[in-house]
């Protein structure tokens, strides 16, 4: 499993992409094949407030109805457009078009208490050793 580079991850399947104090938030692909077909979002409104580890929406999905956990603290300054008319673009392209909200940071140092890339594989590894007591990690490697 790979990912773009230079993004930080909650432990609850979110990315996060820093660009000087806007942080561009969405879910990993790993959350949107484990969720299904995203049918609807549920998100904050621009210039909303959101704390981090704080519910500030959900996704409804062909399987589930899923709670969003922010992995920074923030002021929304951007919801993604397209969701309202096309939430499934989360499932297509979850690093590009299907990100979620742009959010102003207010704790920079949040950014601190995020996975890397390495350290979030060996998160959902765990998580998928948990849930499914085999052997087969070939879609780790």
């Amino acid at each position: 499993m790979e990912f773009p580079n230079g993004l930080k991850f909650s432990e609850e399947h979110l990315w996060v992409s820093v660009s000087g104090t806007i942080a561009t938030i969405g879910i990993t692909k790993y959350a949107a094949e484990k969720l299904g077909n995203v049918l609807f979002v549920d998100l904050p409104h621009e210039d909303e407030s959101i704390d981090q580890s704080e519910s500030f929406g959900t996704l409804e999905s062909s399987k589930t109805v899923s709670d969003l956990f922010a992995p920074v603290s923030g002021k929304v300054a951007e919801v993604n457009p397209d969701l309202g008319s096309d939430p499934e673009i989360i499932n297509e392209f979850p690093y590009d078009d299907g990100w979620l909200m742009k959010v102003e940071l207010t704790e920079e140092d949040e950014l601190d208490t995020l996975l890397d890339a390495a350290a979030y594989l060996h998160h959902i590894k765990e998580e998928h050793d948990h849930d499914h007591d085999d052997d087969d990690d070939d879609e780790f490697e």
